[in-house]
Formats: structure tokens, sequence, C-alpha cells
């Protein structure tokens, strides 16, 4: 079969779109820190794309914050706790229950072909698309088509954030944090609880706690913006 593993971003969204005709499924893996416009923006895209998004979740642990604190650890090099269960775990069931040998297709646009080389050699027993990749649409490229398709993107990306992940996401930097501790101070305030009931920190440099206000930095907000690659794949 052919699988988008869908992100409830809008380049994934995007390159969905773009190979919509070759798709059999659609499959978005739910944590329930996400952003409640979540919901709302998978099911513009589901009318949009003309079919159904399957929703899968962890049954074990719904939330990030669950995780951290059953397992006693938050991330190391090798990625975050939170990523592994409640999304590379949910993945790896549906492979146990629906076999290999399928083709996955990602939402990596053209900047990020490290990322997919990356994918192709960690997931060499699956056939992988990345559709952005192809067509040699940006990120913009992809916000712009999503404009111009009539469907409303994420609240997270008009907040300023550059991707609809988890609010309060583990591997976001200080920028990130501080930017959340202002947006969203309840998450803030939680987040920094938990590191210090668990005795581990997101952050290399500080607690969360102990993180100044003037650190970091945060990149200006993803514009809408329709390049000639990107009228292309519109017509």
């Amino acid at each position: 079969m052919n699988i988008s593993w869908f992100s409830a971003g809008v380049s994934s969204f995007i390159a969905t779109y773009l190979v919509r005709d070759e798709i059999d499924q659609i499959l978005y893996t739910h944590i329930d820190d996400q952003h409640s416009d979540s919901i709302r923006f998978i099911q513009d895209c589901s009318n949009a794309l003309n079919k159904e998004i399957i929703i899968l979740q962890n049954i074990y642990h719904k939330n990030v914050e669950s995780v951290c604190r059953a397992f006693k650890f938050i991330k190391s090099p090798k990625g975050a706790k939170c990523t592994e269960k409640l999304k590379k775990e949910v993945r790896k069931y549906w492979e146990y229950e629906n076999g290999k040998g399928h083709t996955y297709i990602w939402g990596l646009d053209c900047t990020e072909t490290g990322r997919a080389e990356r994918i192709k050699e960690v997931m060499s027993n699956f056939q992988h698309r990345f559709p952005l990749i192809e067509n040699n649409l940006t990120k913009e490229d992809a916000h712009g088509m999503c404009a111009k398709l009539g469907v409303k993107r994420p609240a997270m990306y008009d907040m300023g954030y550059h991707n609809n992940n988890c609010i309060g996401c583990l591997k976001g930097g200080m920028g990130y944090w501080n930017k959340i501790r202002k947006d969203f101070p309840d998450v803030f305030a939680s987040r920094a609880k938990m590191e210090r009931d668990v005795g581990h920190h997101c952050l290399k440099d500080y607690f969360l706690d102990e993180l100044p206000l003037n650190v970091g930095r945060h990149e200006k907000p993803i514009t809408e913006d329709c390049s000639i690659a990107c009228e292309l794949n519109l017509i």
C-alpha cells in the first residue's frame, strides 16, 4: 500500500495532496498535547483530499508527560522518549498488524534531503517518497499551496511556530521555550515541574525553571509564499 504518515502539519498535507490519487491510507498519530486546532485542520485536509484520515493513538500513554513520568526519562542524543512511545511504537504496531513492503509518503521539503536519506537508511524495509522534494518545493511553497487550496493552516503557525508539534515539544531550543513561557504559561510551568520530578531536563544547559528570559532565538513565522514551482503543482 501507499501510506501517508500525516503529521497534522502543512508540509505533510501538501505532500499528501500531490500524490493523493496514489494513496491507499492516510494515518495520523495523535498526541493529546497537540493544539486543539489540529483536529479542525485534519478534518479540513480530509475534506480537501476527499479521503479519510485515520487517527491512531498509543493506548497506554496519551501525552508527553505520561511517558516521561512513567519512564523517568526525557530525552538523549538519540531522541526523545515521547517520540519513541507516542509515535514510533504506534507506527510499529500498525506495521505488525499490516505487514511490511509498503511505500511511505513523508512531508519533508526540498531543504531536508539529508533527513530524507536518513529515513531511507533507518527504515530500509519500506519504500519512501518525498513529494515536496520531488517537486523542489519549500515550506513556504507548501504554506502558499495550502492557502490557495482554501485550507486554513493550524493556529500554531499563525502564532509564529514553525511546526504544528505538541505544545511544549521536548525537542525545542531556548528561544522556543521562552516563547512557550509567554504563549502557554501553564504548559511551561507543567513541563518545568515535570523536569524536576523526573530529574532530567530537556535543554542542554538549563532546567526550564532556570532558563533566563533573554536567551535563545525564535525565527520569523513561515510566510505563505507560492513560487513558480508551487504554481505549477496547482495546475
